[in-house]
């Protein structure tokens, strides 16, 4: 997950939050628990995607030794 994703379940979450009434759906469907659940899984996503960011960038370039084909010296 991206931090795209991630800012999108923090933003849908937001909405759920604060700005539908939490009894829309009825009793049975709480939209402001939702909207929390989904901050949570943003947030998580983002911190995440931050940590393991440097991590992706990593190539085996910078960890190739040169070797050379004389044999030592006897």
């Amino acid at each position: 997950m991206g931090v795209g994703v991630s800012i999108f379940f923090l933003t849908l979450g937001a909405i759920l939050k604060f700005a539908i009434e939490p009894d829309v759906f009825g009793e049975s469907v709480h939209m402001d628990i939702i909207g929390v659940i989904f901050m949570i899984v943003g947030g998580v996503g983002v911190v995440l995607s931050i940590v393991l960011a440097p991590r992706r960038g990593q190539t085996s370039d910078g960890r190739l030794m040169h070797r050379e084909n004389n044999p030592p010296d006897l």
